[in-house]
């Protein structure tokens, strides 16, 4: 693979990125059987990225890879969770962004606005059949729970995993 294919670029996401990050949202999540009700392909801020995480205490990444969106992840309050929690949320990648150390970059950026913003804890839900985003997760600290925290509506999901901040 030469360098060019291999190069990406993690940046905030923009107004104009809504479409293309929506796009990755729809085509990776049904990959793994997450395309019904309870799951993160259903809420209505997969349309607005943008604005859903220009909130307090957001912050959205997307990848960049020979100028196409391929990927993106990021943080927000946990929905009825306490203020000093956040959820990583929406961390999906094309198959041409995966393997590549793009989930790790983006995984470091959530993090570091995630404790810039205050959070002491870092939730997140996914599934049993993402095993390389939850070999992602408990690389990096995360540790896995017996049960969900907050109230995200993601029932669908069947793992759950936090990490100290």
């Amino acid at each position: 693979m030469s360098e060019r294919e291999s190069s990406f670029i993690v940046r905030k996401i923009k107004p104009e990125d809504n479409p293309a990050i929506a796009n990755v949202i729809r085509a990776v999540m049904p990959e793994f059987g997450a395309d019904g009700d309870g799951f993160a392909i259903k809420d209505a801020e997969v349309d607005a990225m943008f604005e859903a995480y220009s909130q307090p205490r957001c912050a959205y990444f997307v990848v960049e890879m020979n100028g196409n969106v391929i990927g993106g992840g990021g943080i927000a309050p946990l929905q009825g969770g306490d203020d000093h929690v956040c959820e990583l949320k929406k961390m999906y990648f094309l198959p041409e962004g995966r393997g590549k150390g793009i989930g790790q970059e983006v995984l470091n950026r959530c993090l570091e606005a995630a404790r810039a913003f205050g959070y002491k804890t870092c939730y997140l839900e996914t599934l049993e059949q993402m095993g390389a985003a939850r070999k992602l997760y408990e690389k990096n600290g995360f540790v896995r729970l017996t049960k969900r925290m907050g109230n995200t509506g993601h029932f669908g999901c069947d793992r759950f995993y936090a990490k100290p901040l």
